[in-house]
């Protein structure tokens, strides 16, 4: 979890939902990370009564540790390209989402449509990189390969040892902390409950539907929906064990580092390299990660995570030996065995699943909030079609 305070921590929650008698939530949904209240805030707007609960802090899991890379293309590798389509189609929606968040919210979300350099600093990591560069071409996305010497007219600080590159032009990064921030605000404005600190821990069944759920200490909530978007921990045992997904948690270490005495970054768009990628931020904080490991709900900040990231970040930008090291931290992606999420209709009644989403949690917020309020009912969805340039059923 993040070692420093971050605008999600700062939130003060509502300590009990306020159900009125008789009168259930039309959806509940359960985890407030990006997803969660992305799906909330659509639901909201579609006019839904909605309430939202987290197990912790709004946005104290995995979303508030992400870089926020939003890289369709540049996260393509090989065994990875049945998701492609849907990433496709999410960094699409992603500009028009970022316009009505702002708007709603008054909040500055940090989005860039700054491109990323993909970079080899030996002949193995080239050879590897071209092999990355021809799937790309075959499947026809916007990805241009390099020479050293255009990769450091691109980023001077580069290391003098880059050996080629490939330019994901349209490859676009956001801060997922301001994200928390603009949905907190967003969703109050929408009138939908937030409720931190509650965990679920017990399902409502009632004639083989889930009919709401039961938060530790004992009030039952009732919905119509409950929207299961609990990241790592969707594999919740609170649901009947066949209805629970298959869900894993793995692993990231990511640092975040800045200029001490406020001066320009190493880099100006995201840089990757084979082991390791550098998201610049406009405030001057450059975002490095990650580690991928499988250590089960092991959120631990360890010395070889810290050691491993640094060294590939000094050896693609040497610059980054001056930057203060401001913060290390440790998250858990959801993982699905075939790395597809899992967005839609569960196997029990009334339960809607947004999760497994893996390394591409942010750039599929919006576009998972667009299927799930679709999923509630054609009237939602229409209702929840923002305006035009946005997202929408």
């Amino acid at each position: 979890m993040p070692a420093r305070t971050t605008p999600a921590e700062e939130f003060v929650p509502d300590q009990t939902p306020r159900e009125r008698a008789g009168d259930p939530f039309d959806a509940i949904v359960v985890g407030a990370g990006l997803i969660g209240l992305t799906c909330a805030w659509r639901a909201a707007v579609a006019g839904l009564r909605v309430c939202v609960l987290d197990r912790q802090r709004p946005g104290a899991g995995a979303s508030g540790v992400a870089a926020g890379m939003l890289a369709p293309v540049g996260e393509l590798d090989f065994g990875q390209e049945r998701p492609l389509a849907l990433n496709l189609e999410a960094a699409r929606l992603f500009p028009g989402f970022v316009a009505d968040l702002e708007r709603a919210s008054g909040v500055d979300v940090g989005y860039r449509a700054c491109g990323a350099l993909h970079v080899a600093l030996d002949r193995d990591e080239v050879e590897e990189l071209r092999r990355r560069h021809e799937l790309h071409q075959r499947l026809g996305l916007a990805s241009e390969w390099l020479t050293p010497s255009r990769c450091r007219e691109l980023e001077p600080g580069l290391s003098t040892a880059c050996a080629g590159g490939v330019l994901a032009a349209e490859d676009a990064s956001v801060d997922p902390r301001r994200l928390i921030a603009a949905l907190r605000t967003a969703l109050a404005r929408a009138g939908a409950e937030l409720i931190g600190e509650a965990e679920v821990d017990g399902a409502l069944i009632e004639e083989g539907r889930l009919a709401g759920v039961r938060v530790a200490g004992g009030q039952q909530l009732r919905a119509r929906w409950t929207v299961l978007a609990a990241g790592a921990w969707s594999a919740a045992e609170w649901l009947p064990s066949e209805a629970r997904p298959d869900i894993r948690p793995v692993k990231g270490q990511i640092l975040r580092l800045r200029s001490g005495d406020g001066g320009p970054l190493p880099c100006s768009r995201i840089v990757v390299g084979e082991r390791v990628y550098l998201v610049p931020r406009e405030d001057g904080e450059l975002v490095v990660g990650a580690t991928v490991e499988e250590r089960g709900f092991d959120v631990a900040v360890t010395a070889g995570g810290v050691h491993e990231l640094l060294r590939e970040a000094y050896r693609t930008l040497p610059d980054v030996a001056e930057l203060e090291l401001v913060e290390a931290s440790a998250g858990l992606r959801p993982a699905t065995h075939d790395n597809l999420p899992l967005i839609g209709p569960g196997t029990l009644d009334g339960l809607l699943l947004a999760s497994g989403h893996f390394r591409n949690g942010v750039l599929l917020a919006p576009l998972t909030a667009e299927r799930i309020v679709a999923a509630m009912g054609e009237p939602a969805a229409r209702a929840a079609a923002p305006i035009a340039g946005g997202v929408g059923g």
